[in-house]
């Protein structure tokens, strides 16, 4: 299989799938460039080789073919800044005029192609239109993680014109090893940390963590779903009653396989969903009338913390409290110093999904874990076990 390290772009024009999906405010400025700032490595080595690159993404959920409010004109000026040299940009990314300006690029220039979404046939994993692309470069770079499991045109069709001229970007690449740290070669013993509100959206990746870990810890508003299923007075707390009985039945499951599962025994109980709320510190099985469980307590952190910090491998997905609220992000928080400790003793830590991240970034311990996935869709989908369109089209499996 080519990488791009061993591939050779001298006077190759170099299609480029990226995730240049960003957000952005009233004005049309880019308010979180992450994805795009990720995306340079791969294009600046691909530049660097004598290559030309041509970038392809989508960007936003255009519904009937072009808008113009999610063109890519909004993005070109940032573009062209963050990588340091001027950008062209197409006025699609298909058809006879964009197939010029492609043929007319020189080794070093950089080419922006129009929204892929503003065709119908992107999303559909259309072929013609995949080879309508394929006709623009001569290889084919997947450096778009955030999208890989998804089987679009741009994403995984486009592999079947390009058998021996496909390989992953550096961003990919990353991603792809750090999760195969997780899934595949995990560093004994392996402790998986899950949070978040609601059991029912990790119920697949519990089950198949379980087959994985040796520690699962489970916070957040889904232990409550646990706690009334064992008989537990909860109070207010969040609860899912239609899941109690997968809850005892995923107890069950981590016991026959040996799997260490660890949860609140107590909690910070607050009598409002507010910073302004009265707090008192119970038993996670013992919440009043009227108060609802909203961070982990101190005896659960020391344990949480005790089980992380021995650990050889470690995946945070979720908070453990509702860490958006300085009053109850003090679970969150000691957990992410844990995994900075562990990490810091030699432990490969993953920190994926979009709270988890968030979480990272408020307590300022992004450069103390091991990897931070950029896409929260395509590494839950590996962690439930789903092989990703995007990645076996590049792997050729």
């Amino acid at each position: 299989m080519q990488t791009i390290n061993t591939y050779n772009f001298k006077g190759k024009k170099a299609l480029i799938r990226v995730d240049f999906n960003v957000p952005l405010n009233e004005n049309f400025e880019i308010t979180d460039d992450t994805r795009i700032v990720a995306a340079i490595p791969t294009i600046k080595k691909i530049l660097a080789e004598g290559g030309s690159a041509i970038i392809m993404s989508h960007f936003g959920r255009p519904k009937d073919g072009p808008n113009p409010k999610y063109s890519m004109k909004h993005l070109v000026g940032h573009f062209s800044k963050l990588l340091g040299q001027e950008v062209k940009l197409a006025p699609d990314c298909i058809g006879a005029e964009v197939q010029a300006m492609a043929a007319e690029l020189k080794p070093g220039e950089v080419l922006l192609l129009e929204n892929l979404r503003f065709h119908k046939e992107e999303e559909k994993g259309d072929e013609t239109f995949a080879g309508e692309l394929a006709k623009l470069g001569d290889c084919w770079v997947n450096d778009a993680f955030g999208t890989a499991h998804r089987a679009h045109a741009s994403t995984a069709v486009m592999a079947k014109f390009f058998p021996n001229d496909k390989m992953f970007g550096y961003l990919v690449e990353s991603e792809v090893e750090s999760l195969d740290k997780v899934v595949s070669k995990p560093v004994r013993p392996m402790t998986a940390i899950m949070g978040g509100a609601k059991v029912s959206t990790k119920i697949t990746i519990i089950e198949n963590m379980l087959n994985k870990v040796d520690n699962l810890i489970l916070g957040g508003g889904m232990t409550f779903t646990f706690v009334k299923a064992n008989g537990g007075n909860i109070g207010n707390s969040l609860v899912e009653d239609d899941f109690l009985e997968m809850a005892l039945n995923i107890q069950k499951i981590a016991k026959e396989k040996g799997v260490n599962l660890v949860m609140a025994t107590d909690v910070v109980a607050a009598d409002a969903f507010s910073e302004e709320a009265n707090t008192q510190v119970v038993p996670a099985n013992a919440i009043p009338e009227g108060w609802m469980g909203l961070d982990a307590g101190p005896e659960s952190i020391a344990k949480f913390k005790e089980v992380i910090e021995n650990s050889g491998t470690i995946l945070w997905n979720g908070p453990v409290g509702v860490f958006e609220m300085d009053k109850f992000a003090v679970g969150t928080k000691a957990v992410g110093a844990a995994i900075v400790n562990a990490t810091k003793k030699g432990a490969f830590s993953l920190v994926g999904g979009g709270d988890s991240v968030a979480a990272v970034n408020k307590f300022g311990i992004a450069d103390g874990v091991s990897y931070i996935s950029t896409a929260g869709g395509a590494m839950l989908e590996t962690l439930e076990g789903k092989v990703l369109p995007g990645i076996a089209a590049v792997r050729g499996e």
